[in-house]
């Protein structure tokens, strides 16, 4: 977004056009002649019904949301999650300010940098909207501001930028920006606590080699990995796994992994359990689930007896379990539509429906999974069943 299109979305005619044009298809807003700087107005219509779930407050107080701020920002629920406090912060990342909105929540002061000078104003602008008076928005590099900081904040927030200038997704520390971990011993002098957010792609057992005594947090929301978390306050070496509305628990470090359990046995289960990605991104499965269900993978099913409770995941009531044979199913389920799930499976899930003549549907629910190198079958239960 440039200067001269925030400052146009900032006038009174073109703030009631973005108003009066909410509901409507954001194309035909563009091709109305109606319409002041259509295409603008056109463009914050869409951006606004998309943050209706991302960022409501946003939404509800009909922010300006450039397209690229948008993408990349976290949302409201994963932001207000981070569970850091005290009278003062330091937010090396502003973006679109929505992690340092939910940090003005629980800080009495928090100062808030952003480099590019249109979205610093952008920033300013929506958090003014949102009554966020406790945080002040700085147009200034981390690197610059750190070296001439005075102040002492209580924790210290960074949200690096994971793009490269042709666009490229980032996810070791060093390429992205800001470079935090050079930056690290000025951070310690402006802060003693940093709370740094990192791609869900990155690496845990990495994170905990960087930060030996943080506390490391992989973070779900509606079964997807949205960030991995390390809080470098001396309270670890810990591993948290949390799915955002369903549960969290919490393990030091393994100083061995667990084997796996027996050979498994296919007629002593009767419930399927598929862990929640924040389980599997901690590789947290097995000891999550001890003493409720038996898994042989981190990354795959587990299986138990009776339904799982007080675990992030879904649990699933088995019909059969059989070995699997592609032949037999194609001539069973030939033309049926398969709901189909799959963990440590050789197989895509095309792969699954071409060899077995099925397609996509909800006639019936088959799983596949390997265990001790046997494929399986594992035919689901109707949900009401």
């Amino acid at each position: 977004m440039t200067r001269e299109e925030f400052d146009t979305l900032c006038r009174d005619e073109v703030r009631r056009a973005v108003e009066g044009s909410l509901g409507r298809d954001p194309l035909a807003v563009a091709l109305d002649r109606r319409i002041p700087h259509a295409a603008l107005v056109a463009t914050q219509v869409k951006y606004l019904e998309r943050a209706r779930t991302k960022l409501p407050s946003y939404r509800a107080a009909r922010c300006i949301l450039p397209p690229r701020a948008f993408e990349q920002a976290s949302s409201e629920a994963c932001a207000a999650h981070k569970a850091i406090e005290g009278d003062a912060a330091l937010d090396l990342t502003c973006g679109l300010g929505v992690d340092a909105l939910a940090l003005g929540r629980r800080f009495r002061r928090v100062v808030t940098l952003e480099r590019d000078p249109v979205l610093a104003a952008v920033a300013a602008h929506n958090l003014r909207l949102l009554g966020a008076a406790n945080v002040e928005v700085v147009c200034a590099a981390a690197e610059e501001y750190l070296t001439a900081a005075t102040e002492r904040f209580d924790w210290v927030y960074a949200d690096p930028d994971r793009r490269s200038r042709t666009g490229r997704k980032l996810v070791r520390l060093e390429d992205c920006s800001p470079d935090v971990l050079r930056l690290l011993p000025a951070i310690r002098r402006s802060g003693a606590r940093l709370c740094l957010k990192n791609s869900p792609l990155f690496d845990a057992a990495e994170a905990l080699r960087l930060f030996p005594a943080a506390r490391i947090e992989a973070v779900s929301l509606h079964g997807e990995c949205k960030e991995l978390l390390v809080y470098d306050d001396g309270t670890g070496p810990l591993l948290t796994a949390t799915a955002l509305g369903a549960g969290s628990v919490t393990f030091p470090p393994e100083a061995a992994p667990a084997p796996p359990p027996p050979t498994f046995d296919p007629t002593a289960y009767r419930y399927l359990f598929v862990p929640d990605v924040a389980l599997q991104k901690m590789r947290l499965v097995r000891r999550a689930l001890e003493g409720q269900a038996d898994a042989w993978s981190q990354n795959g099913f587990a299986f138990s007896r009776r339904p799982v409770e007080g675990i992030a995941g879904r649990t699933l009531a088995i019909a059969a379990i059989e070995p699997f044979d592609a032949k037999a199913l194609r001539r069973r389920l030939r033309g049926r539509g398969i709901e189909l799930l799959k963990r440590d499976f050789p197989l895509t899930l095309a792969e699954i429906h071409a060899r077995t003549a099925t397609h996509a549907g909800d006639e019936l629910r088959l799983a596949f999974t390997r265990i001790g190198g046997r494929a399986w079958t594992i035919e689901l239960a109707a949900e009401n069943e």
